[in-house]
């Protein structure tokens, strides 16, 4: 059977395993790899294989018209079109095989000021290149962007694969996402660390961006956002020097508190170490409901649970089980 002839079967992977479609027209990591630049910058929708992959309502065939929408100057019709794009190519955390194809084109439509929702957009994009990690806020899940463990999306396709080929759409298009660290809108820079930290590839350049941005950032979100954005690509790149530097960080009475938490829990994740009495101390003394209310909107510990900064200490520090909380007795 040659790759022109491969239809994705569900039932075959399962019995020979994923790697039968591994390089063929049906691995989305290497459609994603080739797809052309000028398709990307040209929004030259009609070039991209959308219904040969899937979301959770079925086949991709409606994404580039939603793409479209996206691009609406009407801010009502662009809203629709993203919530739609959410609750399809990502939907309750589960990234489609589709999702890897929409990347290169979200970055693009939220690098125009002129878009809607431009920090959603990145949201969106950012979600396509990580593992759902509701409520899990551990030493051992908080940085980790993707899970060895195979999982499947609705259509039984290989997530894992998903995953990956959103990761290297990100690497592929940093010239499109480092000028955003510089934008008009916080909440635009803020989803910009998040999604930069997903990155399969450029750890180096993009760490070199982030620090020059964390030297002359006043928002205590986009702050305390970059710091984790540094840590999360020291974790999965293996940068030398991020423990240290994290540490540095925490233990230093002269940053803010929107610094100095956020480096206590990057060093949590990235060490071994017993909790120090000092790093205790240190965020008894700046923890307060302020800083809480702020932090609890950052990405990664927004996505742990709605008091998110409450739930990643109680599981940091003390061990607490992971998951969400929920007030519902019937759940």
């Amino acid at each position: 059977m040659t790759s022109e002839e491969l239809v994705f079967d569900h039932e075959e992977a399962r019995v020979h395993g994923f790697e039968l479609y591994e390089g063929t027209r049906l691995d989305v990591r290497a459609v994603v790899s080739g797809m052309p630049k000028d398709v990307k910058d040209g929004f030259l929708l009609d070039e991209v294989a959308w219904s040969r992959f899937g979301h959770a309502y079925g086949s991709g065939h409606d994404v580039p018209e939603r793409l479209t929408r996206l691009r609406s100057d009407d801010a009502e019709t662009a809203r629709l079109a993203l919530d739609l794009l959410w609750g399809s190519v990502v939907h309750q955390g589960t990234v489609g095989s589709v999702a890897p194809l929409t990347v290169p084109f979200l970055l693009r439509i939220a690098a125009d000021p002129s878009a809607y929702g431009r920090a959603g957009v990145l949201g969106l994009a950012a979600a396509a290149a990580r593992r759902e990690h509701w409520g899990h806020g551990t030493r051992s899940t908080f940085l980790t962007v993707a899970t060895q463990e195979p999982r499947c999306d609705c259509g039984g396709y290989l997530m894992n694969w998903s995953i990956e080929a959103s990761r290297n759409a990100v690497a592929a298009d940093v010239d499109v996402l480092l000028p955003l660290l510089d934008d008009v809108d916080s909440g635009v820079r803020t989803s910009t660390c998040y999604i930069l930290a997903t990155a399969s590839g450029e750890a180096d350049r993009i760490t070199d961006a982030l620090h020059a941005r964390l030297i002359i950032e006043r928002t205590p979100r986009v702050r305390a956002s970059l710091v984790l954005a540094v840590a999360e690509l020291g974790r999965e790149h293996a940068v030398a020097g991020t423990a240290a530097w994290a540490r540095a960080l925490w233990a230093d009475p002269a940053k803010p508190a929107d610094v100095r938490v956020p480096a206590a829990l990057a060093w949590l994740c990235l060490v071994d170490d017993p909790v120090p009495d000092d790093l205790r101390a240190t965020l008894d003394a700046l923890l307060t409901d302020g800083l809480a209310g702020v932090l609890d909107d950052v990405p990664w510990i927004a996505h742990v649970d709605d008091d998110g900064l409450d739930r990643t200490l109680d599981q940091m520090l003390n061990n607490a089980l992971p998951g969400t909380q929920c007030d519902d007795p019937w759940v």
